[in-house]
């Protein structure tokens, strides 16, 4: 039994969701940090919980040909696997997909999943920051320690600068002791706003100074336009406290990918819709007829606003997905799913399979609970059509994943 501060040789075999890769010691699985597939390291033990060690790389003994000096402290938010090769990094999600469908929900894949790539630096559109004294950015993995958010590539360099003058205006308003900051910004990075989370209410003055900091955009909104071939641009204005995919340059790609699976003139329904985007941009693009359910008051506010902004064909509803899933409904031709990543809940899952909906799209951030989600789906009567992935979040283990199922007695 392998004990926390041992040192050893480990040969690394495969890709672990999360970041990890699993080597084997005497059969016991060790899941490895700062490793890569093929390589031997040397690693320490960190600890031992439920049979499986966790350990650190101290050294790359046989390195792989894909490894590459990280441009920031590994462990800092969004760096876990930034000393691998990106192209490998495409290749790594791609295997780990393909090993949660097999491992939990029993569907092998019959073809390797692609990955889209996204340029590695200046994605991040959203991103939750920490004020501690001096310092501002990101937590290292599994601490409460600030790390640099500037060094890992993630925002844009403008937008860094923008935080630098908000922080130091934190600090002359003594705010800067334990506080976050909620970023949002829209594509081009015309429109930016931040909201402070600090231990006490802002006052009205506070307020006022921070909203003025230089590269702001007063409000709580920011704006995208989005444009898919030859259909009028779309727009989406967007709460700072709702969700919205997080990639500026893979956006479009991962929506027209996702609207392409409604059909023509069809009926939808947007399960999770947040501000609109796939809803809108079916209606828009496809001509579809859309159902849209968010849950959350800021994104379902923002959805509504858009509805009337783009006229659109969507039918917003503020609701929660298990509330509007438990009423019988006639049938669409399509059900987008784009849930947290907790995934599905059971009453919610259940919900959906009783709408008998001939398509399912599943749009996941955590792959572990889309095949878990799609084990159920498949028992439920539908069949995995094909999986594709885009790399929204590089140099981290995280990937987006979207799933089409189909319904053999109800097939479009």
């Amino acid at each position: 039994m392998l004990t926390p501060g041992q040192i050893l040789p480990l040969t690394i075999d495969k890709p672990a969701a999360g970041g990890r890769m699993i080597a084997r010691v005497d059969g016991q699985v060790v899941l490895v940090g700062g490793a890569i597939p093929g390589e031997r390291v040397t690693a320490r033990v960190e600890r031992v919980a439920k049979g499986v060690a966790y350990a650190d790389t101290l050294s790359a003994d046989e390195p792989s040909a894909d490894r590459r000096a990280a441009p920031a402290d590994p462990l800092c938010g969004g760096c876990l696997y930034a000393h691998i090769a990106y192209p490998r990094q495409l290749d790594l999600k791609s295997l780990v997909i393909a090993d949660a469908f097999g491992r939990i929900a029993h569907l092998p894949l019959t073809s390797a999943v692609p990955v889209a790539a996204s340029p590695e630096e200046g994605y991040r559109m959203r991103a939750r920051l920490h004020v501690r004294g001096q310092h501002w950015g990101f937590f290292r993995e599994g601490t409460h320690e600030i790390c640099e958010a500037r060094a890992t590539r993630q925002l844009l360099p403008a937008t860094c600068e923008v935080l630098d003058r908000v922080v130091a205006e934190m600090r002359a308003l003594g705010l800067a002791d334990a506080a976050e900051i909620e970023l949002s910004e829209n594509v081009d990075a015309s429109e930016r706003v931040a909201h402070v989370d600090a231990p006490q209410p802002l006052g009205a003055d506070a307020i006022q100074r921070l909203a003025a900091v230089d590269g702001l955009t007063m409000g709580p909104y920011v704006t995208d336009v989005l444009t898919l071939d030859a259909h009028p641009p779309i727009s989406l204005r967007r709460h700072v406290f709702a969700f919205f995919q997080g990639n500026r340059f893979l956006l479009r790609d991962l929506v027209a990918h996702v609207v392409a699976q409604v059909p023509e003139g069809g009926a939808a329904v947007d399960l999770y819709a947040g501000a609109g985007l796939f809803a809108i941009a079916a209606a828009v693009t496809r001509s579809a007829r859309v159902t849209a359910v968010e849950g959350d008051r800021f994104a379902a506010a923002d959805l509504v606003a858009n509805v009337l902004e783009s006229c659109a064909a969507v039918a917003p509803v503020h609701q929660a997905v298990e509330t509007f899933t438990a009423r019988p409904s006639a049938a669409p031709d399509v059900v987008i799913l784009d849930p947290p990543r907790t995934g599905v809940s059971k009453e919610a899952l259940f919900g959906v399979l009783k709408i008998r909906a001939p398509r399912l799209v599943y749009v996941s951030c955590d792959i572990a609970t889309l095949a878990r989600d799609a084990r159920r789906l498949v028992d439920g009567g539908y069949q995995l059509q094909h999986v594709d992935a885009f790399d929204l979040f590089p140099n981290t283990p995280h990937v987006e994943t979207v799933a089409v199922f189909e319904s053999e007695d109800l097939r479009i």
